[in-house]
């Protein structure tokens, strides 16, 4: 492009002035001579007027002329001062620039509002793809869930007393939807029903766990664990058969599987039969119900295979580590749980005690702590010892208490209609 050569003034109104302000509104404005300041001399040639403190023959000093430049109107242009050639006023920038500043400021709100109001026409869509989707994937799961008016049974087995968990739950119709538009409700959810039996109460009992420690009466009744021996316990019979003493006998599955002869032994002499569990398990109080109640009903069946008819009203503990669950389940298999208050410790025998020592130990033990209501603890599997005891303390107990064995009866839950 071919450069546009402005005219350019003086001071003095002539070209090949600098300090001038081009492509103003100067340059556009008509304009009126200059007035010189100049005055010459009365005597000599013409000299120019200098500043007010220039010294009289100074060769540098500046000449000080009077520039007024005004419109057709008389008045000043707008103009900056000590400007580059070339250039606008800021003024001209600011004037230049105001119709892009308007229109930007214009864009970014339209830009903003466009943002805002994106997300609230997709909200009140129904055909957004989001929206159709997740629909979708509602209705599919409401078509796969049986409807039978309740919740179906967890596959894997729920935990009693805990709320069945679903992947999706029910939405409700959002309101302002599209006319027709099916919202999927699936019916209201209730707890699977328990594979275990409800646990029932238990009567009140002065042992662990509402287990028995005494006959709640003046009788005190003896029991014997661990059995059927086929040694010890016939000789236990024999000796109880000759004070008419009836006891308690706590047996073991295993054992009645291996001595079924001696289990009808104890029924037809008219003793009591309680269950130990089937291996002499001294954790059971910790297995779950369904474990518990499996272990005490297969040595109920041993004993009922050995004595058809027989009843069976007590259960016993191993070690008497009875649970809260253990003794429900227990009770609900119709057996009272059986604890003791005496216990001569006749299983254990002392480092350098003999079986003299050892049966003066367990004859002194229960002469000291037996008293009216209580239930002695002892042992006719493998314990020799313990019947030469009793040898001796059968005739003092029958002496000085009522022998028998704890009342039952009345204190069992009902017997179930189904069995």
């Amino acid at each position: 492009m071919a450069a546009t050569h402005l005219p350019r003034h003086s001071l003095d109104g002539e070209p090949g002035g600098r300090h001038r302000r081009p492509e103003t509104l100067a340059d556009t404005m008509p304009r009126r001579p200059t007035t010189r300041a100049a005055t010459e001399t009365t005597s000599g040639p013409k000299r120019r007027r200098r500043g007010r403190h220039v010294r009289p023959g100074d060769p540098f000093s500046i000449t000080v002329r009077s520039l007024t430049t005004r419109d057709a109107d008389g008045e000043r242009p707008v103009m900056g001062s000590h400007r580059a050639p070339g250039t606008l006023p800021l003024e001209a920038w600011v004037l230049a620039g105001r119709p892009k500043q308007q229109a930007l400021l214009a864009g970014l709100v339209a830009v903003g509002l466009t943002l805002v109001m994106i997300p609230v026409a997709r909200t009140a869509s129904p055909s957004d793809p989001v929206t159709v989707a997740g629909r979708s994937t509602v209705a599919e799961q409401a078509a796969r869930t049986p409807q039978t008016g309740g919740a179906a049974p967890d596959a894997g087995g729920a935990k009693p007393g805990r709320p069945e968990q679903h992947d999706q739950p029910a939405k409700a119709k959002p309101p302002g939807g599209a006319p027709g538009a099916k919202q999927p409700v699936t019916p209201p959810q209730s707890a699977p029903p328990s594979s275990e039996a409800p646990l029932v109460e238990v009567p009140p009992g002065d042992g662990p766990n509402r287990s028995l420690r005494t006959t709640g009466s003046r009788t005190v009744a003896l029991t014997f664990d661990d059995g059927p021996d086929p040694v010890q316990t016939p000789l236990i019979l024999s000796m109880l058969a000759e004070y008419d003493v009836k006891a308690t006998f706590c047996l073991v599955g295993e054992q009645v599987e291996k001595h079924p002869e001696i289990v009808r032994q104890i029924v037809a002499a008219g003793h009591t039969l309680c269950n130990h569990t089937w291996d002499h398990d001294l954790k059971i109080g910790k297995k779950k119900p369904d474990q518990i109640r499996a272990d005490l009903e297969r040595t109920n069946a041993a004993i009922q295979a050995a004595a058809p008819g027989s009843e069976v009203p007590f259960f016993r503990a191993p070690g008497g580590n009875f649970s809260d669950r253990l003794v429900q389940v227990a009770y609900q298999e119709r057996m009272r749980s059986l604890y003791w208050e005496v216990d001569p410790r006749d299983w254990e025998h002392g480092k350098g005690e003999n079986d003299e020592a050892h049966v003066k130990r367990v004859v002194t033990e229960v002469q000291k702590s037996v008293k009216p209501g209580a239930i002695v603890l002892s042992h006719d599997f493998n314990q020799p010892d313990t019947i030469m005891a009793y040898a001796q303390l059968l005739p003092w107990l029958s002496a000085n208490f009522e022998l028998g064995v704890p009342p039952v009866g009345a204190s069992l839950p009902p017997v179930a209609a189904d069995s």
